[in-house]
């Protein structure tokens, strides 16, 4: 099994060096061909490995050794193969997969085409070694690959300055949660003499009792400042408030990237992250108490800026936003399994939404303005039931997946007794009802309603709204109609998972140990096993969830979305002018980007000026060396008087210094 579980990384790596080096050569068609094939190809080795997993068979062992210190701290090339690693392979070859086939519709006239397929091969090889690792260089390599090449697709579009504004900010965001990861890494291999996970775990009780001194005389846990700085990288790459300002901004690459950024992959890294390092966190109640707190803000308030948005991507990257947050809260109330559970279906739906607003974009010319759309329903009714199975999966209405990810792990919060829990479960039932009112807003603005977008011919709205204009004539101007297939396979086949996911797998997930050692969970934190108790199959769980506050506070928000954007669409603009401070603060998304410019960026600069003007120009260039030339300048301008070429000038000088040295010489007899 070994060679198989080599082939899952390996196969779309292969794809990314052929479509990357060899695209000129093999064209367009071979370069997604070649792509795909390696994609499908580990999707087909992952869905084999997880019948093995599922068998009992699970692997951990290395496949190459890169360094051996002195110290006998080996830094290896591993995988670990169980459960959890086998779940999130197999998710992220099939979003992968889907992506990379409605990328031949969406891109088909970019100039950029061969080397776009060739960034999401390498971008599916970086979290595939990122989720297969069995140690935390290995985790580390794919952690950082996969946000280098996410830097590379989000400014995909090179010559708009907003995309490559994007891509710079998002790069820079996340190196600030990189170095504490990379401190949390460090502390591990310092404390625990290992980078390997079995060891690390199998020492976690150990280090649990040891405390460090950040700041003299204040000694702190040990695992609380390790768990906490594992979880500020997890906070930078899964856009954890404050460090969630990247993540919107994204929206500027391509939408197939919106989709396997946004879905199964990198922002999803520093979840599944966090439930892999279960044995570390569960010995920190304040770091679950952390990630508890910093989980219901994400929630909520970035849930709330999807009501201001018009930009129809932005409005599902803000939901992405909000869900993550929910995740975040599960995991920090032990119920990793939950939190995974969500990830797997959220990955399904999420994608569906980005795609099926990928598809609107190409049927009005890369328009992303909800309020240049409406009535779009009978052009295109494939992306319209998709995308409203996707709504409906992502509001957790019954039976559509997301309704037994999100519910349950609502449930496991309520039960949950880590402190901050309360704040969390009020916030995150909060978050049901707006996230039915964004999601419904955007289908309704989207599909419903008037007709608010030019036909005939008009070209003007890609150009003007700042997108590429590389794409077909087929798809620019006239009526709007349904997009290729390339484009609606990939949307049926998500919806399909979008819709079964969650009745046909909660049972096994939550309350079959399908984890197995996987996930590790303190009997004081069991809020799961609490919750199986009162578990009795899929309809008596749906049953319960019909008369459950999260199923009425989101048909509130479905009802208040359909009363404001198609009763009665003067309205918001009416509330908007009411409120008008509240308005501008969710537009302007709490003015954190402005702050971090004038704090941060502004602050840089001023640092950088500074640091010119007084080190460079004044000390260094000013003192040392201006100041060392006019020293020599100066006494070169004595010496040369003495230098007069007149014999009793240097008689009279030899007396002087013959003088001196008696003088000296008596001075010391």
């Amino acid at each position: 099994m070994k060679a198989l579980y080599l082939i899952v990384p390996l196969a779309p790596l292969l794809g990314a060096i052929i479509a990357g080096f060899f695209g000129q050569i093999i064209g367009r068609r071979g370069a997604h061909r070649v792509t795909i094939l390696g994609v499908t190809i580990a999707m087909v080795a992952s869905f084999l490995i997880f019948l093995d997993v599922r068998e009992g068979h699970l692997f951990n062992g290395a496949v190459y050794t890169w360094i051996t210190t002195g110290g006998g701290a080996a830094f290896q090339i591993g995988f670990l193969i169980d459960p959890l690693s086998a779940l999130m392979m197999l998710v992220v070859t099939f979003v992968s997969l889907m992506v990379h086939i409605y990328t031949i519709g969406y891109m088909h006239d970019d100039p950029g085409y061969t080397r776009f397929f060739s960034y999401i091969s390498l971008f599916t090889f970086s979290m595939l070694m990122l989720v297969m690792a069995n140690n935390f260089l290995q985790l580390f390599f794919g952690w950082e690959a996969v946000g280098l090449v996410s830097y590379l697709l989000i400014g995909f579009w090179y010559t708009r300055p907003t995309a490559i504004f994007a891509n710079l900010k998002a790069f820079l965001v996340n190196r600030v949660g990189d170095f504490g990861f990379l401190l949390g890494i460090a502390l591990v291999l310092m404390h625990a003499g290992s980078l390997d996970y079995a060891p690390v775990f199998g020492n976690a009780g150990d280090l649990a009792k040891q405390t460090i001194e950040i700041f003299p005389g204040a000694p702190w846990s040990l695992m609380t400042v390790i768990c906490i700085l594992l979880f500020i990288g997890a906070m930078g790459k899964s856009a954890q408030f404050p460090l969630h300002v990247w993540l919107p901004d994204s929206m500027e690459g391509p939408t197939p990237i919106s989709a396997l950024i946004h879905a199964a992959t990198m922002v999803t890294a520093g979840i599944f992250m966090v439930a892999r390092m279960s044995p570390l966190f569960e010995l920190s109640t304040t770091a679950l108490s952390f990630i508890l707190i910093i989980g219901a803000i994400t929630a909520f308030f970035m849930g709330l800026l999807g009501i201001a948005q018009n930009d129809i991507k932005r409005v599902v990257a803000y939901s992405t936003l909000s869900q993550l947050g929910y995740m975040a809260v599960g995991l920090g109330a032990s119920a990793y399994a939950a939190s995974m559970f969500h990830l797997v279906t959220h990955a399904f739906f999420k994608a569906l939404l980005f795609l099926a607003a990928g598809s609107v974009i190409i049927a009005l010319h890369h328009e992303q303005d909800m309020r240049k759309m409406g009535g779009l329903r009978k052009y295109m009714p494939i992306t319209y039931w998709t995308a409203l199975i996707g709504s409906l999966a992502l509001c957790g209405i019954p039976p559509f997946a997301g309704f037994f990810s999100k519910d349950s792990l609502i449930e496991a919060v309520q039960l949950s007794t880590t402190p901050g829990a309360g704040i969390a479960y009020a916030a995150i039932l909060s978050g049901v009802f707006v996230t039915a009112l964004y999601t419904f807003r955007m289908l309704f603005m989207t599909f419903h309603g008037p007709e608010r977008f030019k036909k005939h011919g008009d070209h003007g709205h890609g150009a003007a709204h700042g997108h590429d204009d590389h794409h077909d004539d087929d798809h620019h101007g006239g009526t709007p109609h349904e997009s290729p297939w390339v484009v609606t396979v990939p949307l049926i086949l998500l919806a399909i998972p979008s819709v079964y996911a969650g009745w046909a797998y909660i049972e096994p997930v939550l309350f079959g140990g399908f984890f197995g050692d996987s996930i590790v969970v303190a009997e004081p934190h069991a809020v799961l096993a609490k919750l199986g108790e009162e578990f009795h199959g899929v309809p008596a769980f749906v049953l319960h969830g019909l008369t459950a506050t999260p199923f009425w506070l989101a048909l509130a928000g479905i009802a208040a979305a359909w009363f404001f954007y198609l009763l009665r669409p003067e309205l918001p603009a009416t509330i908007a002018n009411a409120v008008r401070p509240v308005y501008l603060l969710l537009v302007n998304k709490y003015y954190f980007d402005e702050i971090y410019q004038a704090v941060f960026a502004s602050g840089a600069r001023g640092l950088g000026t500074a640091l010119w003007k007084f080190g460079d120009v004044a000390v260094i260039d000013g003192f040392f060396v201006n100041g060392a030339a006019r020293v020599v300048g100066w006494t070169s301008g004595i010496v040369r008087r003495f230098q007069s070429g007149f014999i009793y000038h240097y008689a009279f000088m030899m007396i002087i210094g013959v003088f001196v040295l008696l003088t000296l010489w008596f001075a010391r007899a």
